[in-house]
């Protein structure tokens, strides 16, 4: 530059001692970089500078030179000597959300992911660190915040600039705050999402070959990785399979599924876990208590519960909660957050409304239910809503029925509430109306009139509770079929009219054992026919369904050979089940009975004992053992 020889030496000019100038009248750094700015850009009271082309040559210096030359030429844009009351005065800071104000800073205020925080720290004190880490997890749970975290605790030095890699970064070394204010050099964040294509893997392949410039590692923090393009991933895989020993790769994604199982095996993955409600509620309180808000703690379970496991999703709740806090004039400026506003703020019904139209569908009371569901609409509660509404209740009256309480109700009358319908109520009564719920859900999604199909979808609901219970219902079949039904002759009447009486038969005795023997014989299941012939007791036999137990001997538990013949031999899938009770004896042990029987009476007949008397040495044999010849004679005669 042309005026270079201005300046003694090689000191830049903002250095140089200005004639009469004390140090302590040298405007500071930062209000040489505002006047700079002013001169540059316009602004206030600042002159502008006299000399163009000397800001535009040099793009760096620029600024500095154009502050000294309009320092000296009016005295009213040096900052120094304006009051001590308007220097005093720091310039308004935009607002922060809470999302951002609250961001993690340490792994210690990171919620709900203590195993992955275990496993790293593990890492770090045994220096077993990998080369690339995979973050993954739905919206909200702290995968980017985990990948500074983490880029911190590699580079940190710790506050006397000798530390290594921990668990626990300081914050105030020069590496902590400048990857805190996202302006380290050495740890550059990029996003897949506006980054997608070849061209930009290729530049992160080209710089990985560069040491870092002030940190212990160079760490490249990919957000959103899965938005890459397929040859960009394919670009990467070698870098990723062996980077350089000063680089770390830090993905976060949170559709994990789209990723290539090529790069899924060169990174080490953890799955970020959404935080409970509980957790969450206690995290918002916390908050609230630092920003000086009071809240409800039925509304913090409200934000809770609405954030469905994502801290940022809540705390956007919560910071819109806030904006609709109603401020009292006696609580100065302080908010109040309440169940009421959150509910109106979201939509969603009230509570006691919620039990009001459960209770109405349980008892069949439609005109209660209809006022109810019009009330809740013209307060501003959406269709859907209500419907979730009465869904969440039946689940928390599910849950509380297996549990034995309710504890998770956030009130006590809910609670009371929820654990008498979990007595009242069965399983299957339940389960049936989380059936039909959820049908409606979907009828009122799609429906164009979402109020008219509420509606419908709850008085379908209503009038299914009179009808009989589907099981029940089957079980009446199934024993009117193994009892048999006969009509009786239509009787006349009084009148013109005949009434038709119908009779049930006397019960028709069950299902004949040796029958249903004879049919598994004639299958083919010779072996299955043999074990239920000679070892099985019958308990209860009906049409489909075998209760029996075993003869004192048998080694082997034969059911599953017996439903399998049984559903050969008749066409019809069998319920055989092994009793505990003694069933009735096996046909083998009737036979020998009936034999043993047989053989007694026939011993003891008038004529059997006047033979013994008159052959003393004779021998009954039986007849199977009697062989006959020519003339029909036997071999033992």
């Amino acid at each position: 530059m042309d005026d270079s020889g201005n300046t003694p030496g090689d000191q830049p000019p903002w250095e140089i001692d200005r004639d009469g100038e004390t140090p302590e009248q040298r405007p500071s750094a930062t209000e040489l970089e505002e006047a700079g700015q002013s001169a540059l850009f316009g602004g206030g009271d600042m002159p502008a500078a006299p000399d163009a082309g000397n800001s535009v040559s040099e793009p760096a210096p620029a600024p500095a030179p154009t502050m000294q030359a309009a320092a000296s030429d009016a005295p009213v844009a040096a900052q120094p000597q304006m009051d001590g009351a308007a220097q005093n005065v720091a310039p308004a800071q935009p607002y922060r959300v809470l999302a951002r104000k609250y961001r993690p800073q340490t792994f210690s205020e990171l919620i709900g992911q203590e195993p992955m925080v275990r496993t790293l720290a593990n890492a770090i004190e045994r220096d077993r660190l990998a080369h690339a880490f995979l973050m993954t997890g739905v919206r909200g749970v702290g995968k980017t915040s985990t990948a500074r975290l983490i880029a911190k605790a590699l580079n940190c030095v710790g506050p006397d600039g000798q530390g290594g890699p921990t668990i626990d970064p300081c914050g105030v070394c020069e590496p902590c705050r400048a990857i805190a204010e996202g302006r380290h050099i050495d740890v550059i964040e990029m996003d897949a999402a506006s980054h997608t294509g070849v061209d930009d893997v290729r530049e992160i392949i080209e710089a990985v070959r560069y040491s870092a410039v002030s940190a212990r590692y160079k760490i490249y923090i990919i957000d959103e990785v899965h938005m890459l393009s397929r040859n960009a991933f394919n670009a990467l895989l070698k870098t990723l399979e062996e980077p350089p020993a000063h680089v770390k790769f830090l993905f976060a994604t949170t559709e994990v599924d789209k990723l290539p199982v090529t790069v899924l095996s060169r990174t080490q993955r953890f799955d970020l876990r959404r935080i409970p409600t509980p957790m969450l509620r206690d995290h918002f309180a916390s908050i609230c208590r630092r920003e000086e808000v009071e809240a409800e703690e039925e509304a913090l379970n409200m934000v809770a519960v609405a954030a469905e496991g994502s801290v940022r999703d809540g705390l956007s709740i919560l910071d819109q909660a806030i904006a609709h806090a109603d401020l009292d004039a006696e609580q100065g400026e302080h908010g109040m957050v309440t169940a009421d506003r959150v509910r109106d703020m979201l939509g969603l019904a009230d509570k006691g409304a919620q039990r009001r139209l459960f209770a109405a569908l349980l008892e069949a009371q439609p005109k209660p239910l209809l006022e109810d569901i019009a009330r809740q609409y013209s307060l501003g509660v959406e269709p859907l809503a209500l419907m979730r509404g009465i869904m969440d209740l039946t689940h928390k009256i599910t849950v509380a029925q297996i549990a034995g309480s309710a504890e998770n109700a956030p009130t006590l009358e809910e609670r009371e509430a929820v654990e008498q319908w979990a007595e009242k109520l069965s399983a299957g009564q339940l389960h049936r109306l989380w059936q039909l719920l959820l049908k409606g859900h979907e009828e009122v999604r799609a429906a164009p009139d979402p109020l008219v199909s509420l509606q419908m979808a709850l008085l379908r609901v209503l009038h299914a509770s009179d009808m009989p219970d589907p099981g029940q219902l089957v079980k009446k079949l199934e024993e009117m079929a193994a009892q048999g039904i006969s009509a009786a002759a239509a009787t006349p009447g009084d009148g013109a009219n005949g009434n038709s009486a119908v009779q049930m038969t006397p019960p028709a005795p069950r299902m004949d054992w040796q029958t249903l023997l004879d049919q598994v014989e004639q299958s083919g299941e010779l072996r299955a026919w043999q074990t239920m012939r000679d070892w099985v007791r019958v308990i209860e036999l009906t049409p489909e369904r075998l209760i029996y137990s075993l003869t004192p001997g048998f080694p082997d538990d034969p059911t599953t050979l017996i439903r399998d013949a049984l559903t050969r031999a008749t066409g019809e899938r069998w319920h055989v089940e092994k009793g505990e009770v003694e069933g009735q004896p096996s046909l083998r042990e009737v036979q020998e009975t009936a034999k043993a029987e047989e053989q007694h009476r026939i011993r003891h007949s008038p004529l059997v004992e006047a033979a013994f008397k008159a052959f003393p040495d004779a021998e009954m044999i039986d007849n199977d053992e009697a062989v006959t010849g020519p003339g029909n004679w036997s071999k033992r005669a």
